[in-house]
Order: structure tokens, then C-alpha cells, then sequence
């Protein structure tokens, strides 16, 4: 098994992937090459507005290489800020059985593709879905240059339900496409942590039997954080606090609206100190968050909203779950009723009903349970299954043979 060979193209190295390609280099002869250079390591992101340095190691136990970017403004945000000279030749000189393209959008990625088509088998993987709409001639311009681009893969590996959807639209066959689904390390969220959690549900003013509701991201448009604001705002939960984990465009806005609404209550009986604040947290963290927390919420509008990994990590760390009908792994981890819910995007109203049905449920802790019992099928040893077993096929399909 391990003289098979696979070469992986990735612009750079992220928490969910790092444990995958672990496990990979364990059954394979693997390498990853990072086309966004070693630049990518230490990079400034706009979203939360701030230089992200994850505190995990990404770069332990499997073989990669960082490429030569020359790019003059190298990232991942568009399709020139990767330009790599040399990608071809070194993926030729590793001579790989199979080539895993992660993302299409950039130039190098691109000559991936067309360069090893009908030569050396070409996976793809991506999370892309249709729950955005797309309208008018862009819709259509879109649909010409994504059936191009795919038509040069051989085998998809999709991660779920909307993203299968979406590569059958834009070409794929059935049988070029293999589910692997999306997942996370969960060791680390399954770590015991209850002692940090319970310290900062104290600093947050919660009684055992408080409600803790968590939105954990970046604050952008596209996550609508401000949405879950007034819906908490407006209901008035009993017993409830809502905490906002991250940075972003939207920070400002946050904290003003909760400004304001203390102003306005500040004579009244009770204090309104139940939405908190923290600033990012960093990936050794986010545990003690999750564990801290009792529902966690995705309020989505998009666009460009793909799976929402957050979900894996808060369902593991057994949280119930209220998502819009923009996140991707909605339709395939929100049970409604047995786990959270699902609520159409944008709607303030179907997010008031969620979070109330929820939050006023005596079976909340049967949620939080389900949840955990639902993510555990969704595992990086399931999806390394997927990868093991296509590459061990004796007859891998081809360009010419479809």
C-alpha cells in the first residue's frame, strides 16, 4: 500500500487538513506541495482583520514542500497570487499514481490540470455548493468555465450533500464522484476540558444552569452575526447569555448595538450584561469555547458560505445546533428537532422561533447528545478510507476512458 504514490496541491496549511495528510502519509508515499510558499505561514487575514499564526502544528509528520510563488501579490484571495514556475516539474519528478488538486481558482492550479490530463489520474477536492444564486450572464459565463474546468478531473471527492450537487451540475458523473466527507481532527475536541470550561462560563456571569449561545468566526456581512444580535436582543431569553468569539468588519457594530441596548435598560431591575465578548481565539482554545457552550449558531446569508467546519467542531464538543439554510452541512448535520435546526437565511423571525424552541426545551441536553452521535460518523478515518481505497484501485478511471 505504501508504494503508492500521491501528490497533493494545496496553496498552504491549515488546521483540517494537517491531520489528514498525517494519516496519509502513513498508508501512501505522499507529498504535499504548498503553492502559496512559505509566506503562507504567518499571513495577514482580512476577514478577521489580523495576521493569523495558528498555535497547532500543521507542518508534523508527512513530506511537503513549499514552492517558489512569484506572484507580486501573493495569497489565495485571487487567481494571480499563485504563479509557481516549477509546480509541474516537481510534481513529474515525484511521478505520482494519483494527483489531489485542493481548490482550482488560481493560475498554477489551473496547469495542474491541463498539463496531466490523460496522464496521471486528477482528483479534486473542494466544498463548493449552489446555495447561492447566481443570476443573469454571469450564471451562465459560470457555468461555461466550471464545465471546462472539471472536465479535466477525473474523480471528485465531495463532501457532502450540496457540494455533490454541485459538481453534478457542472458536469461530473456519478461515477467520478466519491464521497469523503468533510471532518476534523476530533481528538482534540473530545480532550476533556471541564475545568476551563466551567471557569469561563464564571467569568461570564453563568449559573449551572444558564444557557450559553455561541457564535464563533469571523464577523462579516457573510456570516450575519448582527442577525443572531437582534434575534437574542428581541427575545429576551430567560437564563440565556449569547457570547461572540472572533474579530471582523462587524466588531464595531456588535458592540454598539449591545452599548446601546444597555443604555436603555440601565434602569430597570435587571442587568443586561447577558451578550459577552471575546477577541479570536487560537486553535488550542476553541475547545475549552465549545465545551463552555450549549448551542451553537451559524446564521449565514452567504455569499460564498461553503460548509462551516465550526459545526463539525461544535457538535463534537456536544452542542446543539442552529444553522441557516446557507451553510453547507446543514442538510447533512442539522437534524430538525433531534439536534438544532435549520432556519431559512435571513429570516429573523425563523431565527427567533429556533432559538426559542431550543433554548425553552427540557430535551436540550438530548440535542447536545444527538449531536456528538451524528458527527462521529463524519471522521478523517472515514474520509481517509475514501482517498485509500480509490488509490488502491487497480484500474483508476482516466480522462480517456470517460
Amino acid at each position: 500500500m505504501i508504494d503508492k504514490k500521491l501528490a497533493i496541491v494545496t496553496t498552504h496549511p491549515i488546521q483540517y487538513y494537517a491531520p489528514l495528510f498525517q494519516l496519509l502519509a502513513k498508508e501512501t508515499n505522499l507529498m504535499v506541495f504548498y503553492t502559496w510558499g512559505e509566506g503562507s505561514l504567518k499571513k495577514f487575514d482580512p476577514g478577521f482583520g489580523k495576521v493569523i499564526e495558528w498555535d497547532i502544528p500543521l507542518l508534523e509528520d508527512y513530506p511537503y514542500q513549499f514552492l517558489k510563488n512569484e506572484s507580486k501579490y501573493p495569497g489565495s484571495h485571487h487567481f494571480k497570487g499563485i504563479i509557481n514556475p516549477n509546480l509541474i516539474e516537481h510534481i513529474e519528478e515525484f511521478n505520482p499514481d494519483a494527483i489531489m488538486l485542493i481548490g482550482y481558482a488560481y493560475q498554477s492550479h489551473l496547469q495542474v490540470l491541463r498539463h496531466f490530463k490523460g496522464k496521471t489520474p486528477l482528483w479534486f477536492r473542494g466544498d463548493s455548493t449552489l446555495l447561492d444564486k447566481d443570476t443573469g450572464w454571469k450564471k451562465y459565463i459560470k457555468s461555461i468555465y466550471l464545465k471546462w474546468v472539471y472536465s479535466h478531473v477525473d474523480l471528485a471527492f465531495y463532501v457532502g450533500t450540496a457540494n455533490k450537487a454541485y459538481f453534478k451540475k457542472y458536469g461530473l458523473k456519478e461515477r467520478q464522484l466519491v464521497f469523503a466527507p468533510h471532518a476534523i481532527d476530533s481528538g482534540r475536541f473530545l480532550v476533556p476540558r471541564k475545568n476551563e470550561a466551567k471557569a469561563l462560563r464564571a467569568r461570564l456571569g453563568l449559573s449551572k444552569l444558564d444557557i450559553l449561545i455561541l457564535f464563533a468566526g469571523k464577523f462579516e456581512p457573510k456570516k450575519n452575526p448582527l442577525l443572531l444580535l437582534d434575534a437574542f436582543i428581541a427575545l429576551n431569553l430567560p437564563n440565556a447569555h449569547l457570547l461572540f468569539v472572533g474579530n471582523g468588519v462587524l466588531e464595531e457594530s456588535l458592540k454598539w448595538r449591545v452599548e446601546t441596548l444597555k443604555l436603555k435598560v440601565k434602569n430597570e431591575e435587571r442587568k443586561d450584561n447577558r451578550v459577552h465578548f471575546m477577541n479570536f481565539q487560537n486553535q488550542s482554545q476553541m475547545p475549552v469555547v465549545y465545551q463552555a457552550s450549549d448551542i451553537f449558531c451559524l446564521p449565514s446569508q452567504g455569499p460564498g458560505e461553503t460548509w462551516g467546519l465550526a459545526i463539525n467542531e461544535a457538535m463534537i464538543s456536544r452542542n446543539a445546533i442552529i444553522a441557516s439554510n446557507k451553510v453547507g452541512c446543514a442538510i447533512d448535520l442539522v437534524k430538525n428537532g433531534e439536534n438544532g435546526y435549520v432556519f431559512e437565511s435571513s429570516d429573523l423571525e425563523g431565527l427567533k422561533v429556533c432559538l426559542s424552541k431550543i433554548t425553552l426545551s427540557p430535551s436540550i441536553h438530548q440535542m447536545k447528545d444527538k449531536s456528538q452521535d451524528i458527527i462521529k460518523e463524519w471522521s478523517i478515518s472515514n474520509q481517509l478510507k475514501a482517498f485509500i481505497n480509490q488509490l488502491n484501485e487497480k484500474n483508476q478511471c482516466d480522462s480517456s476512458s470517460l
